[in-house]
């Protein structure tokens, strides 16, 4: 018997379920080890338990609740599979009606939609736009919001970089749905009113690629067409046919308590520390990790795990991982509010730079 447990990795492997996420449901009672090593704390899983793993990361996939999948899996392995079914069915009609409701919802959303005057679609512009730019700043700028650019083919208005122009300053912004950055730049040229240009996420990267040294760069806009010339190069091509959604009433958080983090060190914590599983990412199908994060009594941030009695949060870790690289600072400004408020990550000497990850609900 002992030569046939399966190892926690082997587990994973075979099951569809992540280390940590085996390490969650352990926690929660859900799909406890057949042994642990009192020494070493490693988790060992009988044969037999395989089959429940399976089962457990399909009503999970299938978005059933967690005290259900108890019940299920409690259920699973007797005679009497009434109360398995039972509870399936449940599961299954309550998706149906959500289903059904959301449908009529957006078929009122869209009928609403085809009667505004301004599609989502815009016209082709024939206005010109120039200005003048620290190579060096846009090249930060660019570096600073790039990770956060969407690449979901139904949404392609959020398919680049935002080139967000109001007087002498250009805002940088990009947004994927669940993320957000926005840099800041000072500008010169520019002496009309506000105007607003979408870079798609390709032609972004070229421009940024010619931004090596500290030269200036000069951005222009000639109708549907954009360029980016420094140092004797040049990249262009057309801009993104759609409006970008007003990112400005997506920054106006609520207060929430702002803690200056040692980055180095808060990454670390990051990596080391535990995780819990998530749904899926629907942008790309990968596996979420998520990261429970609180201030302690000290003011410090803390990567929670079971029973710490704190306010929390709950972050996808990757994309928080990602927000701090592109920051590129060793001390920055975390702003946790509620659990349902987005986590903002702030530089410490511009205030106006700043990502946004929106939180992933907790299921305790």
């Amino acid at each position: 018997m002992e030569s046939e447990m399966r190892s926690i990795g082997e587990m994973a492997r075979d099951s569809g379920l992540g280390v940590s996420a085996l390490r969650f449901y352990d926690r929660a009672g859900v799909l406890v080890p057949a042994r642990v090593d009192p020494v070493s704390g490693y988790r060992w899983y009988a044969p037999e338990q395989l089959d429940e793993a399976r089962v457990l990361a399909r009503l999970r996939r299938a978005g059933m609740p967690l005290a259900d999948v108890r019940l299920v899996l409690a259920g699973w392995a007797g005679a009497d599979t009434d109360l398995v079914r039972g509870l399936l069915s449940a599961h299954l009609r309550r998706l149906e009606l959500g289903l059904a409701e959301a449908r009529d919802e957006f078929s009122t959303l869209r009928a609403l939609l085809d009667h505004r005057e301004n599609p989502m679609t815009a016209a082709a512009r024939t206005g010109t736009l120039r200005l003048s730019l620290p190579a060096a700043d846009l090249a930060a700028a660019f570096d600073a919001v790039r990770f956060a650019a969407g690449g979901d083919p139904e949404l392609p208005m959020l398919g680049g970089v935002l080139f967000d122009v109001d007087g002498d300053t250009l805002h940088l912004v990009a947004t994927d749905r669940y993320r957000m950055a926005v840099a800041r730049v000072a500008a010169a040229g520019h002496e009309g009113p506000r105007d607003q240009v979408v870079v798609p996420a390709p032609l972004a990267d070229a421009m940024r690629a010619l931004l090596s040294d500290g030269g200036p760069a000069r951005f222009s806009v000639e109708g549907d067409g954009v360029m980016l010339e420094t140092g004797g190069r040049q990249a262009s091509g057309q801009r993104l046919a759609y409006d970008f959604p007003d990112y400005r009433r997506l920054v106006q958080l609520p207060s929430g308590r702002r803690v200056v983090v040692d980055v180095p060190a808060f990454r670390k914590a990051l990596e080391s520390g535990p995780v819990r599983p998530g749904e899926a990412r629907e942008r790309d199908g990968a596996a979420r990790e998520v990261s429970v994060l609180g201030v302690a009594d000290d003011g410090t941030v803390t990567v929670c795990g079971d029973g710490d009695d704190v306010d929390r949060v709950g972050v996808d870790r990757g994309f928080l991982l990602d927000a701090l690289a592109a920051a590129d600072r060793d001390r920055l400004v975390l702003e946790l509010g509620a659990s349902t408020a987005p986590l903002a990550i702030r530089r410490t000497d511009d205030d106006a730079a700043f990502s946004l990850l929106m939180p992933v609900r907790l299921d305790d």
